[in-house]
C-alpha cells in the first residue's frame, strides 16, 4: 500500500479540536482535504504526522503551537489612534477587519481593545498559541 511521503498528493479527512475539546475546524460534510507532501501547504506539525501513513489509515496527533501557527507576537499587536481610524469602521472588541501593508498586501486583524484614544488591533492568526489536535483519515495517497 502506498504510504504518504513527500511528493505524495494526500487527500484526508480532519477534525481539528483545541484543548477544551471545541471543534475549530472540520472537513466533515464537505470533500476531504488534498494537499502535496512537502510543498508547506498545511501546518508542519500536522504534515509530519501524516507522513508515512495509507489509504484508510487513521490517527488522531496533537500538533504543539510552534508546529501549526506558531506563538502569540506581540509585535503583531498595534495600537492605533482612535481618530485615524474612519467613523464608518466598527470597532467592537472581537470585530475582524483587514489592513493594508505598506507592499499593498492585506493583512486580516481583529479589534482586540478599545479605549477613549486608541483601538488595539491583533494580527496574530486567531489559533497561534494553541496547541491543536487533529482526527484524520487518509482518504488517498498518490
Amino acid at each position: 500500500m502506498t504510504q504518504a511521503t513527500a511528493g505524495s498528493t494526500i487527500a484526508l479527512h480532519y477534525t481539528g479540536t483545541l484543548s477544551d475539546g471545541s471543534v475549530f475546524d472540520s472537513s466533515e460534510g464537505r470533500d476531504p482535504l488534498s494537499f502535496t507532501m512537502g510543498q508547506g501547504q498545511i501546518i508542519p506539525g500536522l504534515e509530519a504526522a501524516v507522513e508515512g501513513m495509507s489509504e484508510g489509515d487513521e490517527k488522531t496527533v496533537t500538533v504543539a503551537a510552534e508546529q501549526a501557527y506558531g506563538e502569540r507576537d506581540p509585535n503583531a499587536m498595534q495600537q492605533i489612534p482612535r481618530d485615524q481610524i474612519p467613523e464608518n469602521i466598527p470597532t467592537d472588541p472581537g470585530t475582524q477587519l483587514q489592513m493594508q501593508a505598506p507592499n499593498g498586501q492585506a493583512i486580516p486583524v481583529v479589534v482586540a481593545e478599545v479605549s477613549d484614544s486608541h483601538v488595539t488591533l491583533d494580527a496574530n492568526h486567531p489559533l497561534a498559541g494553541k496547541d491543536l489536535t487533529f482526527a484524520v483519515k487518509v482518504v488517498s495517497v498518490g
